[in-house]
């Protein structure tokens, strides 16, 4: 289904529009955002997966919750 997506061709059509509606000088500007944006994000992940005891504890502690309602 999306065999032929990511041709250059077809790249180089979507860079061309996208220079057309946001100009030469906005294009590098949206760039640097969606750059920052994704480093942000990579070092968040990064971040969340260094601390597994704290959402292994959450839960569990959830779960204790649970059970004494139950019972």
């Amino acid at each position: 289904m999306f065999e032929g997506l990511f041709q250059p061709t077809h790249l180089l059509l979507v860079f061309g529009i996208a220079l057309l509606v946001l100009g030469p000088k906005k294009l590098p500007e949206l760039g640097k955002g969606i750059g920052e944006s994704i480093r942000g994000f990579k070092s968040a992940m990064a971040s969340k997966e260094d601390e597994p005891g704290a959402t292994k504890a959450a839960i569990g502690t959830d779960e204790g919750k649970r059970e004494t309602e139950r019972g």
